[in-house]
């Protein structure tokens, strides 16, 4: 089990990440070194174990060095940028990217860690805020089977599901299916909604149907009681999300894979953003359909 363990990024998931990772240390000789350029986020990691800091450069060395970092940029930057972290990583090092970002730039970014003789395991995750905070996260792993063995009981300290998906990219490729399912989802709800309210029926009702009925989901059941309440704050921002769209236009486009359903649902996203929702969740995506049909899809308890 490695002793020396880094992670860069303490953003919503990182956050509980590190924390759960602390929380079920091998040994009091194991330490984890967690980064953040903001010292804000470093507040709540004073548990056993941890090193919080904002100098990168405390992670050279580690063994095990987890990226949560918001897009395949900031990642080239954290390891192959003017720090050079990834060189000073002790050898053999595993760098495991928890983030999310496209499958071209993972695939470039093994590469390059593999060329220094290190391993890269890309290994994005589903579950939330609140599945990193429960430590129950699903986690999507592509990379070498020797690898993804070595940082496998560290994963299991983040996630109840921990899969092996295939080669490299195939983590990336997998949370992209997810993602790209999970907004096709919550563009239908956009749209049926204010249909709906605007044929006279009462969104309560409504709600309580695509919440527990046949079409069901964790997309409705998360957003159709904030989008009632009319709360466009709690999920993560659409301009940020966008990126998942793209990953699966590019791999369409590669590959001539025909995804007109995939396609429909980017234009209402597109739509979003370009009225300026952009910071808003994706619940948000109904704005635009109750602004061309003139109504609220609000329910009597908002």
């Amino acid at each position: 089990m490695p002793a020396s363990i880094a992670l860069l990024g303490l953003g919503a998931m990182g956050h509980p990440i590190a924390r759960n990772l602390a929380a079920k240390r091998a040994s009091e000789a194991e330490t984890i070194v967690v980064v953040d350029a903001d010292p804000a986020r470093l507040a709540g990691l004073d548990a056993p174990g941890l090193v919080p800091t904002t100098d990168p450069g405390r992670a050279g060395g580690a063994e095990v060095l987890f990226l949560c970092l918001p897009n395949g940029e900031t990642v080239e930057a954290a390891l192959l940028g003017a720090d050079r972290l990834l060189e000073r990583l002790a050898p053999g090092a595993v760098v495991v990217d928890l983030g999310t970002i496209a499958h071209a730039k993972t695939l470039a970014i093994g590469r390059a860690v593999a060329a220094t003789g290190r391993c890269f395991v890309d290994a994005p995750v589903s579950g939330a805020p609140a599945g990193a905070e429960a430590g129950t996260l699903t986690v999507m792993c592509g990379g070498a089977a020797g690898a993804i063995a070595q940082v496998r009981p560290l994963l299991e300290r983040i996630g109840t599901t921990v899969l092996h998906m295939g080669p490299s990219g195939s983590g990336q490729l997998t949370k992209t299916i997810n993602n790209v399912l999970y907004d096709i989802n919550i563009a239908a709800l956009a749209e049926v909604l204010p249909m709906a309210v605007a044929m006279g029926l009462d969104p309560d009702q409504v709600a309580q149907v695509v919440t527990t009925g046949t079409s069901r989901s964790y997309a409705a059941q998360y957003f159709v009681p904030r989008i009632r309440r009319g709360r466009f704050d709690e999920g993560y921002p659409m301009g940020a999300a966008y990126k998942d769209l793209v990953a699966a236009a590019a791999i369409a486009a590669e590959n001539g894979f025909p995804m007109p359903v995939t396609a429909a649902a980017t234009a209402t996203y597109q739509t979003a953003l370009r009225q300026g929702h952009a910071d808003k969740d994706k619940g948000a995506m109904v704005l635009p359909f109750e602004d061309l049909l003139g109504v609220k899809v609000r329910g009597r308890t908002a």
